[in-house]
């Protein structure tokens, strides 16, 4: 018999006041299971007219404060967060039948953690961000892979390729974190922890 937390799901959901201690266990078992990018993250943005939209990102870091991401400032993602500064996250790991949900605002990371980042990049990703304009339409590949030779040209030495500064990183500070896991016949457990004055709440949800 499956051993059980105190509000009677699955051990695996702990016995935490911390979201995040849970989703540091769940990652960690993620990334044993999962084939390819444990970190890959479905995330919804929304522009100025209320259309939402949906990708796969890759989650590059996590602490207390949130969930951190990297993109092109000047991307479809980056233009909307730049509107408006609210998201949602959707983690989903096949291996353990489980997902995250995630909601919550969105603030840039600092300079130097862009950097810091930026520079633990292989050589072909820095000069990528200078090459692409993310989202943008495009004539034809081969001019794309032209810029891509230009900047070869430009930054020969690998360890010193500058930060574009339309490249930097977002940080979901998240409100609400759930944790789901499928159970047979659709009759599947979800914890929600809710943020409140500081302070994470949880409760468990019907399925």
């Amino acid at each position: 018999m499956n051993k059980k937390n105190n509000l009677g799901l699955d051990i695996c959901f702990m016995n935490e006041d911390d979201p995040f201690v849970v989703f540091k266990q769940w990652m960690s078992e993620a990334e044993k299971s999962e084939i390819n990018d444990p970190n890959a993250v479905a995330l919804a943005t929304v522009n100025d007219t209320n259309q939402p939209d949906v990708r796969m990102v890759l989650l590059k870091e996590f602490n207390n404060a949130g969930f951190v991401f990297f993109t092109n400032l000047n991307s479809k993602k980056g233009t909307d967060l730049k509107k408006i500064p609210k998201a949602s996250m959707c983690f989903h790991w096949k291996s353990l039948l489980r997902q995250v949900r995630i909601s919550g605002d969105i603030t840039l990371i600092s300079d130097n953690e862009a950097d810091q980042y930026f520079n633990s990049r292989p050589y072909i990703s820095r000069i990528g961000a200078w090459s692409s304009n993310q989202s943008k339409p495009m004539e034809a590949r081969d001019s794309f892979l032209n810029k891509v030779e230009e900047y070869k040209k430009k930054f020969v030495d690998k360890n010193n390729v500058p930060r574009p500064k339309h490249w930097s990183g977002f940080l979901l500070s998240p409100k609400k974190i759930e944790f789901w896991k499928d159970v047979e016949g659709r009759l599947h457990q979800r914890l929600e922890y809710s943020k409140e004055f500081n302070l994470w709440k949880k409760q468990i949800l019907y399925p």
